[in-house]
This record gives structure tokens, C-alpha cells and sequence, in this order.
């Protein structure tokens, strides 16, 4: 595993040497006049990318200056103990600040890089405006027994326990045995399998060599001296700390905030770096405190209740169209309920295409979200998503973007928030529940995270350990989602569990949701008369017509090209043939090859209404798309993303009930004669498709109305 793309990609990355050793930095712009925040390196196990959760919402606010310190990340490794002196980081810091032109800042610490923020602020007092210290290893207080009885400069006849905190254990072997139970350690909190994974593969950079060189150094976690001369210090200080710190005792950041005369902020059930493990409560403590120590003027409006116009806030996920064109269908029906309500989106390309055709509001605050789309993207290989781990590796993503959504709740106030597979606002309203303010409705086609079976049992583990969190979530705030939407049927639920001693999946979706029954996000009557619609959109009637699609993401561009390499094949044998290829919001049809009998369109708006008028369709396996055509009673071959959890299982099950489409393996689609050969065969097939409710929009609506 490699690290992931940045969600927040740096303004600008440089670098400064000192004594042969560079230390590689970035700045995030931030507004107008801003206050600097200076996020300081820590202990070298870990690179600046341990600040991942906090940079994109707080260099919204402010400007930020990251930095990897010495022996991490992008930085040089230099050899030797006398390298990695506290005296060292402390003129790193020094170095970048100068080169960025950084004349004052607030200075946010985590363990180790605690006592250097602190040591700066007492050095500078015209430079420093605060320090924020998460979890801080300063050496005030010893640690804790457990970890103290084993010496970590001896060899010892166990590896058991701490006694992996051991330069001979990292030299011979036992280093990532280390690196898991370090960071279990550091990470206690359940369902930290992301966080612990990001910090071993940080880890496995530095190596053990490095590593031993930076352990021989490290006097500032140990020494008095600090704390003799914290009384002097001149600026407000924050201290943050969980009170399950493993690593340094919770005493140990009691001790500094009274040494310090600063602020406490205990995180009960916390470990050694909530700000990796609970970056929402995090990032408003960073955010109130800058905003403390560094004031600016606020103009804001407070509208009485009784002046309020009725609002809400709709999510819709922005990983494929289908949400969206659904969504629109039920604010429309929700419309019918409240002709006085006003709606706002909170929404991304390529879901903002759709909502501005369809004239709804798209809130300004949407331009600060960052794209999950670009990201699946990133992630995905040649018709290749596995978007179990995608979603994983979107963590920082999703972090922004509910920060995102939290100031927009709190800059103007809503009566209901509907999120569509909005996963952030749920997740993390569920880790903290005080956020709510306004009704909350939940909307998805899709519950549980299943492994694929090449993902052996590791994955196994990691998908069940997700849906233990969410069954415990739901469990504890019930109360948090005032209802939850299933999108279908009861039957349409996979016949599967959510992991070993969990509940069955359908059987707790029944007693957990309410059904909608399938939103098509179209009125059927649009469709009704074919011949019509081939005139209107410009097919002869007479000819045999096959539509491409791929969805709203760039992910389908392999599919759209296998498709094109068979074409010539099935117009040997059809010659009538015609095929219509659409690349949706996300791929460049000038980037695709010329086929004779074939037009290759961008974006439709209309879409649903080319595949009404087909004969047989080609698309992905995405549920929105295939249930179109099966509501349509259009015949279609489906080539699910390899590895795509959802599509492979979810959305195949519901197809199966409904006996529709031909499932074909990428593998079976990449041969081009075979896929000809299955476009011509399908052409001929009868269609004894269920038959696809069209009142879902209409039910959701009248689920969602009583909320208001």
C-alpha cells in the first residue's frame, strides 16, 4: 500500500537546508489577513501527513504551514543520534518559518513535537501567538510503569507487551511487529483499523536504523528543565489529551495546563492522538482556540424563529448520478407537501450538473467540497474500483467536507438535512451527536460493507469491523437519524450477515428502516410512446439501436473503449445496428476512437430517455442505471467494476429479483468478439422483467414531510 493523494494539495512546497540536511515544507493559502498555523512535526515515525485530518479545514479558516521533520516523509534521513537533537527540530522550525515568511503564528504540537512548540514559544514571544499541545510527551510526568520497566537500550528475554519498544527488537527483525503494537497503542479507541494503518505504513518510511538514531536523541520527553521554565511563558496554551493515553499518561497534560496557566480539554475514552481518531471535536478546539488569541471581526445575521422561512439542506452523493436524479424527484415530491419550503444542496460535480439543469439551489458553501468523484477516480484501475477501500482512503475527504457541512448548519439555521449516502454527516454526526441541531433523515439502496473474496480474511475483518461500528452507532443514538430510508423493498436487502456474531443484514435493515420502494426519478409517462421519443431525440424508428453508458464518474472510459472495439464485429453481423455512446460529465468524447454507425455523446440530461429508446443497452452495474432500463423494460448487459463491492453483490441480488439484465465479467467484455457476440444474442431475448414501482419518489416524500 501506498499513501493516498491529498484531499488538499499544498499551495505551494519548498524546501530549506540546514547543515546538509533538507526539511521539506508546504503552505496552504489561506483568507485575506489570516492568522498563520504552524502544524509541527513530532516524533519521525510519523511524516506531516499525520495532520491529514486537520489541513484542508483548517486552511480554509487560516493559512497553515506543515512540515516534514527531519528523517520523515520528504525530508533527508540523516544518519546519527546528534542529528535528531531537540535542539535540531527546533531550528528546522525556525528555518521553514523564516523561508515562508512567517512573522507570527500559533504553533499546534502532538507528543514530542510538544516540548519544541514549547520551547519556541519561550524562545519567541513576539513570534508565537499560542500553543496547542495533543497528547504532549514533554516529560513532566514519568510514563506509565508498563512501559518504563523495559530499557529500551537493553536486550531482554521477551518481546512481549512494551518490551517491543526495544532498539533490538527494531534491528532484528521485530520492527513491524513494533510499528502494530506501537500504534494499537497509541490508537486504543474501537474501530481505529484506518488510522493504526496510515501510522504503520508512516512507520515502515523511516526504517529501524533511523529510527534507533532518532530514540538515542530524544532528551525533550524526559528532561525537568522544561517544565522549570514554563511558568515564564508568555502566551495562552491549549492542551488536549485523552484520558486513555497509553503512551503518556493523562496526568502529564493536567500537569502543563497548570504549569502553563492554559486551557484543559480531556477527551474521555481517548487515546494518544485524537486528533487522528476524533478530528471533528479536534480541529473546533484548534479553531476556537486561533480564533481566540488571534480575533478577528465577525459580521453575522441571527434571524429570530419566527422569521424564518421553512428550510432544508439536501446531501447527495456525489459517487455516481443516480442520487441525484433521485433526489430531485423527491424534493419535487416533498414540494407538493410544503409549497413554502425552501431547499438548499450541499453538492459536487458532477452532481451539481443535474441540480442546476433542474433549476434547484446549489449553496455557495459547495465550492469548499472536495470532489469524491476525482478521488474514485484516482483510485480505480482498468475497470477496477474497490470501493470498500476507496471509501477508506477517503477519510480525509470526508472529514473536510462534514466540517464542511457543520459551518454551513451553523451559519445559517435548517429545519431538516436529508442525506443521500452523505456517509461524513452520518458518521460523524454519529461520533458527535451534540452537532445536531435539525432533523435528520437518511437516505440509501445499499447497508452493509461486504469483502470481496480475494481480500481474504483481512478484509473480512475490516468490512465487519465497519459494520460493527455502524450497528453499535445505531444502537447508542437512535435517536440521532429521526428516519432512516431504505431505497426498495425488504426483499431487495442482500441475504447476507455483516460479519461473524453481527446481525443478518435484511433483518436489521427491516427493523431499522422504513421503504420507499424504488425512486426511478422519472415519470414512466415520458416514455410511454416509443416511436414518439425516437423522433424527438432523433432515432429511426426502423433501426436497431444500442446504448452505451458508463455512469457519472471517469471510471467507465475502459469500459466504453472494449465497447467500441466490438462494435465493428456486431455490425458485421447487423449491419442496421446503430450505437449511441454516452461519456457522461467525466470523460471527453474526443478522447475516444471513431466507429462508423456510432455517435459518442458527452453529458445527457435526458439520458433516461435514450435508454427508453434502445433496443438492448451496455452499461456498468450501477443500480441507478440498470434499474432505468429494468423500470423501461429495455433489454441490457451489465459488466459490474471489478473489486466494486456494491455493484458485484448489492445491485446484482436486487437484479436477480427482479430477473433483469445479463451480467457479463470485465474479463468476457474485453474479448471483443465475445462481447459481440453477447450484443447480438441479447437483442433477440424476451423480457420477463418484475415490474418496477413508480411511486417510490412519491413514498420517500411522504416519509420525509412529517419532519417539517
Amino acid at each position: 500500500m501506498t499513501d493516498e493523494r491529498p484531499a488538499r494539495p499544498a499551495d505551494l512546497v519548498g524546501t530549506v537546508e540546514r547543515d546538509g540536511v533538507t526539511i521539506c515544507y508546504s503552505v496552504y493559502d489561506g483568507p485575506a489577513a489570516a492568522p498563520t498555523v504552524v502544524l509541527m512535526p513530532t516524533w519521525s515515525i510519523v511524516s506531516s501527513r499525520c495532520w491529514k485530518a486537520q489541513v484542508p479545514y483548517l486552511a480554509r479558516h487560516f493559512r497553515v504551514v506543515t512540515f516534514d521533520g527531519r528523517g520523515s516523509g520528504a525530508s533527508t534521513k540523516p544518519i546519527g543520534p546528534a542529528a535528531y537533537a531537540d535542539a535540531e527540530f527546533i531550528a528546522d522550525t525556525f528555518a521553514v518559518l523564516e523561508a515562508t515568511g512567517t512573522t507570527s503564528c500559533v504553533l499546534v504540537s502532538f507528543s514530542c513535537g510538544a516540548p519544541w512548540a514549547l520551547q519556541i514559544a519561550l524562545d519567541r514571544p513576539d513570534l508565537v501567538l499560542g500553543v496547542t499541545c495533543i497528547g504532549p510527551a514533554t516529560g513532566l510526568i514519568p510514563a506509565r510503569e508498563e512501559r518504563t520497566r523495559w530499557a529500551w537500550n537493553e536486550r531482554h528475554d521477551t518481546t512481549e507487551d512494551w518490551a517491543k519498544y526495544n532498539r533490538h527488537h527494531w534491528l532484528e527483525g521485530g520492527y513491524e511487529d513494533f510499528l502494530q503494537y506501537f500504534f494499537t497503542k497509541m490508537l486504543p479507541e474501537p474501530h481505529s483499523t484506518k488510522q493504526i494503518e496510515d501510522c504503520v505504513e508512516w512507520g515502515r518510511q523511516i526504517g529501524p536504523e533511523r529510527l534507533v538514531d532518532t530514540e538515542a536523541a530524544r532528551q525533550a520527553c524526559r528532561t525537568p528543565e522544561l517544565g522549570q521554565k514554563l511558568p515564564g511563558l508568555q502566551c495562552p496554551v491549549l492542551v488536549i489529551h485523552g484520558s486513555d493515553d497509553f503512551v503518556r499518561p493523562h496526568a502529564e497534560g493536567v500537569q502543563l495546563a497548570e504549569l502553563t496557566g492554559g486551557s484543559l480539554v480531556t477527551i474521555e475514552g481517548g487515546g494518544h492522538a485524537p486528533h487522528a481518531r476524533d478530528p471533528v471535536k479536534v480541529n473546533h478546539l484548534i479553531k476556537d482556540f486561533v480564533d481566540g488569541v488571534a480575533p478577528r471581526p465577525v459580521r453575522r445575521t441571527w434571524v429570530r424563529g419566527a422569521n424564518r422561512p421553512k428550510r432544508a439542506l439536501y446531501l447527495s452523493s456525489p459517487i455516481g448520478l443516480g442520487h441525484a436524479k433521485r433526489d430531485v424527484a423527491i424534493a419535487r415530491e416533498l414540494r407538493v407537501h410544503h409549497p413554502d419550503l425552501e431547499i438548499d444542496w450541499l453538492a459536487q460535480h458532477p452532481v451539481t450538473r443535474v441540480l442546476e439543469d433542474a433549476g434547484e439551489t446549489v449553496h455557495p458553501a459547495s465550492a469548499w467540497l472536495f470532489n469524491e468523484s476525482a478521488h474514485i477516480e484516482f483510485e480505480s484501475g482498468e475497470h477496477d474500483l474497490h470501493a470498500f477501500q476507496a471509501i477508506r482512503r477517503m477519510d480525509e475527504h470526508l472529514v473536510a467536507n462534514f466540517l464542511t457541512f457543520a459551518d454551513v448548519v451553523d451559519e445559517r439555521p435548517y429545519d431538516l438535512v436529508i442525506g443521500d449516502e452523505a456517509w461524513e454527516v452520518d458518521y460523524f454526526l454519529h461520533e458527535n451527536p451534540e452537532l445536531k441541531r435539525y432533523a435528520f433523515a437518511w437516505l440509501t439502496d445499499f447497508v452493509g460493507w461486504l469483502p470481496m473474496p480475494d481480500g481474504g480474511s483481512h478484509e473480512a475483518m475490516l468490512t465487519a469491523d465497519y459494520n460493527a461500528e455502524m450497528v453499535e452507532q445505531r444502537a447508542r443514538f437512535g435517536r440521532l437519524r429521526d428516519r432512516s430510508i431504505f431505497v426498495g423493498d425488504p426483499e431487495d436487502i442482500v441475504d447476507a450477515t455483516f460479519g461473524p456474531g453481527l446481525p443478518s443484514i435484511r433483518d436489521w435493515t427491516v427493523e431499522n428502516y422504513d421503504f420507499a420502494g424504488y425512486v426511478t426519478g422519472f415519470d414512466p409517462a415520458e416514455t410511454a410512446d416509443r416511436d414518439a421519443l425516437r423522433d424527438r431525440l432523433g432515432y429511426p424508428r426502423d433501426a436497431l439501436l444500442c446504448v452505451v453508458t458508463v455512469g457519472g464518474s471517469g471510471v467507465g472510459s475502459p469500459l466504453l473503449r472494449r465497447v467500441l472495439d466490438a462494435i465493428p464485429l456486431a455490425r458485421r453481423d447487423l449491419p442496421e445496428l446503430r450505437f449511441a455512446v454516452v461519456c457522461g460529465p467525466r470523460i471527453d468524447p474526443a478522447s475516444l476512437p471513431a466507429r462508423e454507425g456510432t455517435t459518442i455523446h458527452g453529458y445527457l440530461s435526458d439520458l433516461h430517455q435514450h435508454l427508453a429508446a434502445a433496443d438492448l443497452a451496455i452499461t456498468q452495474g450501477g443500480l441507478t442505471t440498470c434499474m432505468e432500463l429494468t423500470a423501461q423494460r429495455v433489454p441490457f448487459i451489465y459488466v459490474p467494476l471489478e473489486h466494486h463491492f456494491e455493484q458485484n453483490f448489492h445491485v446484482r441480488a436486487r437484479l436477480d429479483r427482479y430477473n433483469a439484465g445479463r451480467h457479463l465479467s470485465y474479463a468476457e467484455a474485453c474479448d471483443p468478439q465475445t462481447l459481440a457476440d453477447a450484443i447480438t444474442k441479447e437483442l433477440g431475448q424476451p423480457i420477463d422483467y418484475r415490474t418496477v414501482s413508480s411511486t417510490g419518489a412519491g413514498r420517500a416524500a411522504a416519509l420525509l414531510a412529517d419532519l417539517l
